[in-house]
């Protein structure tokens, strides 16, 4: 080799180097995704994350597999997910519990919220709606507070587990109305769901997206939802906020990824996320649970998620709501 020839080589090898990137960044994704659902069957992550993982694997190319990992109001399915390989592989369909109220009730997590996961796409926003067990007699808010202060100590309240919005919803409601419950946590929304239909406990002020089918069916009645204003697919159940003026929890799901998943991975999940929001069927399926597409980019989602941490680290801190 030449000294002349030097350059040129390295020229050569730049060149082919630079070439090669878009064609690597094209090839993913080449091997099946993984989307961990922190929460049970039929939770809101897990209905909404199913229905969108179907569009996006046929955007993708690739199978999209769900892998839920209950436990601990998400934490479980969090932790795992954020020591997950960076690699595009493997995300998580987190929510409003898993990825907002956690990090202000648990002081011992093994991971950051924040600094390490990535958001990716937000699937949709939902209210939560307060439910009264089939054999409670009172048809609205005023006459549950009623009741719960007529029988006080002796009203509980079913989550989806500690930390979830389900929880820190009720929690609320207890400081503005003025009442007190006993919280009887579950491994999700579905068992918290079934409990109530079952009278074991009183009330739940949960998730849309799994009572939707139990209120249509007219198993359940709605007293109201957590939105500020009545919500478009239960337009006859008012507001919690008549009832008690301030109150408002939106709850939301989408997906995220371990810190350092390489641009290409987010910015196609997000695309094809955002390209399954725009399906007329996606978009009747979820209008039928609830939810409103919220499609967006990766950094308005990451916005959301902050400012869910600080808001509720101030509710926790303010009325000393620990987990741990």
């Amino acid at each position: 080799m030449t000294p002349r020839s030097t350059p040129l080589l390295l020229t050569l090898a730049l060149c082919a180097a630079w070439a090669a990137t878009p064609a690597a960044a094209q090839a993913w994704p080449s091997k099946p995704l993984r989307w961990v659902v922190p929460s049970a069957p039929g939770d809101g992550s897990d209905t909404t994350g199913r229905l969108i993982a179907e569009k996006v694997s046929r955007e993708l190319g690739q199978s999209v597999v769900i892998d839920n990992k209950p436990g601990a109001g998400g934490v479980l399915g969090s932790e795992f997910a954020a020591k997950a390989a960076p690699d595009g592989y493997t995300m998580i369909v987190g929510n409003a519990g898993s990825h907002g109220i956690n990090a202000a009730i648990y002081s011992k997590l093994t991971y950051d919220t924040v600094k390490d996961f990535v958001p990716v796409a937000l699937i949709c926003t939902a209210p939560n709606v307060m439910v009264a067990s089939p054999g409670s007699k009172v048809t609205n808010v005023a006459e549950f507070v009623a009741y719960a202060k007529a029988n006080a100590g002796k009203v509980n309240y079913a989550s989806g587990g500690i930390g979830s919005s389900s929880h820190l919803s009720a929690e609320l409601f207890k400081s503005l109305a003025g009442v007190e419950m006993t919280h009887i946590p579950y491994k999700g929304a579905s068992p918290a769901v079934a409990a109530v239909l079952a009278d074991e406990v009183n009330v739940m002020i949960g998730n849309l997206p799994p009572w939707a089918p139990q209120i249509k069916a007219g198993k359940v009645r709605a007293l109201a939802v957590t939105t500020a204003t009545r919500h478009p697919s239960l337009p006859d159940v008012p507001a919690l906020a008549e009832s008690l003026p301030g109150f408002e929890t939106v709850a939301w799901f989408g997906v995220l990824a371990p810190a350092g998943t390489p641009k290409v991975a987010i910015d196609r999940v997000n695309a094809a996320v955002n390209a399954a929001l725009g399906d007329a069927d996606v978009k009747a399926r979820l209008a039928s649970l609830g939810c409103d597409p919220a499609g967006t980019t990766p950094d308005v989602f990451a916005a959301r998620v902050t400012g869910d941490v600080a808001r509720w680290k101030k509710l926790a801190t303010e009325k000393q709501i620990r987990a741990d």
